[in-house]
C-alpha cells in the first residue's frame, strides 16, 4: 500500500512539474491609445518560438486579428526566448487579450481614453509626500526645521518647513525637488487640458480655480523659495540618513540631537558629511541652476494670475542663477551614516536649463538674447547625457536623468522673433535635436537586440532613467517630426506598465486592478496599510547591485523568483528598497509623461520595420 501512494505521488509530483508555466506574454496593462504603436512580447524559458499570435475580443472570444510574430531574439534576462507581437493595426476601441504559444496575455483595453486621469492619480503620491501640512494626514510633520549646518556665517535657524518627502523616507533634497517642479510645471504648460481642479493649495478637497497640478507645483514652489531666503544664501538638504531608523508615520523626528529641530544644509560647493562618509562636491552650480529654472517658469505661468507672486519669482530666478556662478561645478547630497548619496558629477546641462528658462522669462525684453547664447554655450558643453548608451553610472551620477534644457532651447529657437535675431539660430536647433537624436541612437544600439528592446542601464532608480528616456523620446519626435525610434519610446513606456519580464506595473495603483506594486518600502503601507496611489517604484536592478547593498533584506517569499536574472532582480517587498521604494521626482516626470500620452495621439501606426 506504501509503495502504490508513493508511485501516486510522484506521478502527482511528475503531472504538476509537466504542468508548470513556462511561457508569458507580457502587455502594457493600461493599455494602447488606437493610433500609437502596440507591442507586446511572448517570453519562454525554453528555446522553442512561436510563429503567429492572434489578438481576441475579451467580450465576443472572437479573432479580430492574426499576426506573425516577429523573429526570434534570443535568450535575455530570465528567459531562453523571446519575440514581440506586433498588433498595431488593430485600432478598434475595446477589451482584449493575445494568444500565442499555447499562452494568454492579461486583459488590456485600445481606447482613445486609455490614459485620461492617469497624470492627475500620480499626483496623489506627490500629496502624500508633503511636509509640513500633510493632506493625506490631514496633520503637520517636520515642523521646527531648522538648524543650519556648513554655514559659513555661523550656525542659525531658517525656515525650512514644506516641500515633499524625497522617497517614502523623510529627507528632502533641493535638486530632485527643484527637478521635479520643473517637470510638474512643463506638464501644466504642455498639457493644460489634461488636469482637472478637485484640490485646493493645501491639497484638501475643493476647487481653488488653478490646476491641481499648479498647486503641487507651487508647493515645491514655495519651499525652494524658503531654501534661498535672499542672495547670499541657499540651501541644499533637509535632514540626512540619521533619519533610516525604521519606518513611522511622519510627525516630528528627535533623531538629530536638537529636539524636534533637524539640520538643514548649507549649499557650500565643497565636500559634506558630518559623519564617516562624505560627498564629492565641486561646486554649487547643479543645485542652483536647478532653483533658477524651476523660479524663472514658475513666473511665467504664474504672474498673470498673480502679479506679486510671480514678481517674488522672477527676482528668485535671477539672484539663483547668479549664486550657480559661484562656484561652477557638481553639488552633492550629504551622506550620514551610509555611504549612499546622490552622486550629480554633472552641471552643463542645469545650466542650460537655467539660462533657457530665463531667456523664455526675459521674451521680448532687451537683453534676453544673452541668456539664449549661454544656453547654446551650455548645450555645447554635454550634447548627450553620458549614461545613454552606457552599462551603468553611479547612483544620481547624470541628474536630471536627461537634459530638458535641448528641449526649452529648440522650443525658443523655433519662435520667428528669436530666428529674427542671429540667422544661425535655425542650425543651432536642428544640432539640439540632434543632439536627442544621437543619445537615442546610442540606447537603440543596445536595445535593438533583445524583444523589451531595452537600452536602459539597470541600475538604481531605473525607472526614473526609463520615464526619462521616455520623454526625451518623445520630445525628439515632436520637435523632429521623425518617427524612427517610434517603437522604442512606446517599449519604454509600456515597460513601466508590465511589458516587462516581472509582468508587473511598476505604478502603485496603476492601473486598477492589474498587477502592480502592493508591498512598497513605504512606512504608510508596512505600518498604516495606506494606499501609495500613483507612486513609481525605484525599479529593476542588475543582480550584482542588489547582492551589495547593506541592510537589503527581503520579508517573505519572492512571488517573482521565476524571472529574477543578472539582468535585472525586482522584488514587490518592503524590504527591497533598491527596487521598491517610490521616489518623489520620479513620479512627478511620470506625471509629465503620463500628460503628454494622454495629449498625443501619437501617429498613424507605423509601418512595419524588419526586426520588429
Amino acid at each position: 500500500m506504501r509503495q502504490k501512494i508513493n508511485l501516486l505521488f510522484v506521478l502527482l509530483l511528475a503531472a504538476a512539474g509537466a504542468g508548470a508555466q513556462s511561457s508569458w506574454i507580457r502587455v502594457n496593462q493600461l493599455g494602447y491609445k488606437p493610433a500609437a504603436p502596440k507591442v507586446a512580447v511572448w517570453c519562454s524559458k525554453n528555446a522553442d518560438s512561436v510563429k503567429s499570435f492572434r489578438l481576441v475580443d475579451a467580450a465576443t472570444k472572437k479573432t479580430v486579428l492574426s499576426a506573425r510574430a516577429s523573429r526570434a531574439f534570443g535568450a535575455w534576462g530570465p528567459f531562453a526566448q523571446a519575440q514581440r507581437l506586433d498588433f498595431s493595426n488593430a485600432a478598434k476601441p475595446g477589451r482584449y487579450y493575445l494568444e500565442g504559444g499555447g499562452v494568454r496575455s492579461p486583459e488590456f483595453r485600445i481606447g482613445g481614453d486609455v490614459y485620461a486621469g492617469t497624470a492627475d492619480f500620480c499626483l496623489r503620491y506627490l500629496r502624500q509626500q508633503r511636509c509640513g501640512f500633510n493632506p493625506f494626514l490631514n496633520d503637520s510633520c517636520h515642523t521646527h526645521d531648522g538648524y543650519t549646518v556648513y554655514d559659513p556665517n555661523g550656525e542659525g535657524r531658517v525656515d525650512a518647513v514644506g516641500g515633499w518627502h524625497d522617497a517614502s523616507d523623510y529627507l528632502q533634497y533641493a535638486t530632485t525637488s527643484a527637478n521635479a517642479t520643473y517637470h510638474l510645471l512643463m506638464a501644466a504648460r504642455d498639457f493644460p487640458a489634461v488636469f482637472t481642479d478637485t484640490k485646493n493649495a493645501r491639497g484638501l478637497d475643493g476647487a481653488n480655480g488653478y490646476a491641481d497640478v499648479l498647486d503641487e507645483a507651487r508647493w515645491g514652489l514655495d519651499w525652494l523659495r524658503k531654501l534661498h531666503p535672499d542672495a547670499g544664501r541657499m540651501y541644499h538638504q533637509v535632514a540626512d540618513d540619521r533619519d533610516h531608523r525604521g519606518f513611522r508615520i511622519p510627525k516630528e523626528d528627535s533623531f538629530y540631537g536638537r529636539g524636534y529641530e533637524r539640520p538643514v544644509y548649507f549649499l557650500t560647493g565643497e565636500p559634506q558629511g558630518l559623519f564617516q562618509y562624505r560627498n564629492r562636491a565641486t561646486g554649487v552650480s547643479s543645485t542652483a541652476a536647478k532653483f533658477a529654472s524651476a523660479f524663472a517658469l514658475g513666473n511665467l505661468l504664474f504672474r498673470d494670475r498673480d502679479r506679486d507672486y510671480g514678481i517674488r519669482l522672477w527676482e528668485k530666478a535671477f539672484s539663483a542663477e547668479l549664486y550657480s556662478r559661484k562656484k561652477r561645478g557638481a553639488a552633492q547630497t550629504a551622506p550620514g551614516r551610509a555611504p549612499y548619496f546622490y552622486e550629480e558629477d554633472n552641471w552643463a546641462d542645469d545650466e542650460e536649463l537655467a539660462s533657457a528658462a530665463v531667456a523664455h522669462m526675459l521674451m521680448g525684453k532687451a537683453y534676453y538674447k544673452e541668456y539664449l547664447d549661454a544656453a547654446l554655450r551650455s548645450a555645447a558643453v554635454e550634447p548627450v547625457t553620458p549614461w545613454l548608451g552606457a552599462d551603468t553610472a553611479r547612483h544620481y551620477q547624470w541628474y536630471p536623468f536627461v537634459n530638458p534644457g535641448h528641449y526649452e532651447l529648440a522650443r525658443a529657437l523655433a519662435l520667428p522673433a528669436v530666428r529674427a535675431l542671429d540667422v544661425t539660430y535655425g542650425e543651432k536647433r536642428r544640432a539640439l535635436i540632434g543632439h536627442y537624436r544621437e543619445g537615442i541612437r546610442r540606447v537603440w544600439d543596445k536595445a535593438r537586440g533583445n524583444a523589451f528592446y531595452r537600452g536602459v542601464p539597470a541600475i538604481w532608480c531605473s525607472n526614473n532613467l526609463t520615464t526619462a528616456f521616455a520623454i526625451q523620446c518623445y520630445w525628439y519626435r515632436t520637435l523632429s517630426g521623425d518617427r524612427q525610434f517610434e517603437q522604442l519610446e512606446a517599449a519604454a513606456f509600456d515597460w513601466l506598465f508590465g511589458c516587462n519580464p516581472w509582468g508587473t506595473s511598476m505604478v502603485y495603483g496603476l492601473p486598477a486592478g492589474g498587477d502592480t506594486p502592493t508591498d512598497p518600502h513605504s512606512a504608510f503601507t508596512h505600518l498604516n496599510r495606506y494606499p501609495i496611489d500613483g507612486g513609481l517604484v525605484d525599479g529593476p536592478v542588475y543582480a550584482s547591485i542588489f547582492n551589495s547593498l547593506k541592510g537589503l533584506r527581503l520579508s517573505k517569499e519572492d512571488a517573482y523568483a521565476p524571472f529574477q536574472s543578472p539582468q535585472g532582480v525586482y522584488h514587490d517587498d518592503f524590504g527591497d528598497y533598491s527596487t521598491n521604494e517610490p521616489t518623489m521626482d520620479g513620479t512627478a516626470a511620470l506625471v509629465y509623461l503620463l500628460a503628454a500620452m494622454e495629449s498625443s495621439p501619437l501617429s498613424r501606426p507605423p509601418v512595419p520595420r524588419r526586426g520588429n
